[in-house]
């Protein structure tokens, strides 16, 4: 009796295997995403301050309207617009935040902050052994950095100009030839201007530098004193808009019995 059972052919498909469905691909996106998220902290953490505050700024408002409805910004140039009556709110806010530097403790009898006629003054005064410039030197020490830098960041978010001195005490320069006072009390004031501009102040805010050598001693009875040794960053009055004279206020129609330009008025 034949076979009856009925003949299977079976046939292999060459190629590629079966479909896995889209999962793989929302793995991957995730991937990248992070990738792309760890590059940029990367970038962040090896850019200068004010380049993360701006991306931080736009995190925080995105639309750009926080301005609209007040002041985003804290600390010392809250107000952002400093004339001469507001110079104490400043001096006052200054003081909060350099009350925050870890050696505080140790440098607080070496800053000075006093309001003048040309504005706020404040001056990092000098040891004997040096505390923001070492001896002799006209590059900022560590504290002097930190503290230079902070200032920076806090009167850079201000409209004001600055002026930045160097002064020294009345000790003759021996560190090398054709060079003196003058030279130093200048090169500091600069040092400290290069240092503040590259991080916090504008490129247009420091309107002058000056170097005084011995010539303005804070202490003239002592003018060999370590104190006479400083430098003063003076954040430079506003000048206000002069206000209109009150008779003048209300006198909207000219004067009609005014003679003509050129023409003598009639007695």
């Amino acid at each position: 009796m034949p076979d009856s059972r009925p003949i299977i052919i079976i046939k292999k498909k060459g190629g590629h295997g079966g479909h896995h469905g889209g999962a793989w691909k929302v793995a991957y996106a995730d991937f990248v995403t992070a990738m792309m998220a760890l590059f940029i902290v990367l970038w962040l953490l090896n850019t200068s301050k004010p380049v993360k505050e701006a991306v931080a700024g736009y995190f925080k408002d995105p639309s750009g309207t926080a301005n609209k409805m007040g002041s985003t910004k804290v600390g010392a140039a809250e107000a952002l617009a400093i004339t001469k009556d507001d110079m104490p709110k400043l001096k006052e806010e200054l003081e909060k935040a350099i009350s925050k530097v870890p050696n505080f403790d140790k440098i607080k009898d070496q800053i000075e902050m006093t309001i003048t006629p040309e504005g706020l003054r404040i001056e990092l005064l000098e040891t004997e052994t040096g505390t923001f410039f070492e001896v002799g030197n006209s590059s900022p020490s560590d504290n002097g950095k930190e503290l230079l830098l902070l200032l920076a960041q806090e009167l850079g978010k201000l409209p004001n100009h600055l002026s930045i001195e160097g002064h020294t005490d009345s000790k003759p320069y021996t560190g090398r030839r054709e060079y003196g006072n003058w030279e130093l009390s200048t090169d500091r004031a600069n040092a400290a201007r290069r240092l503040m501009q590259h991080d916090g102040l504008r490129s247009d805010q420091v309107s002058q530098v000056r170097g005084y050598a011995d010539q303005m001693l804070r202490t003239p009875s002592k003018p060999l004193d370590a104190s006479n040794r400083r430098i003063s960053v003076i954040v430079q009055n506003l000048e206000q808009k002069p206000e209109v004279p009150e008779k003048n206020k209300n006198n909207d129609k000219p004067d009609t019995n005014a003679p003509a330009p050129g023409v003598p008025k009639k007695n």
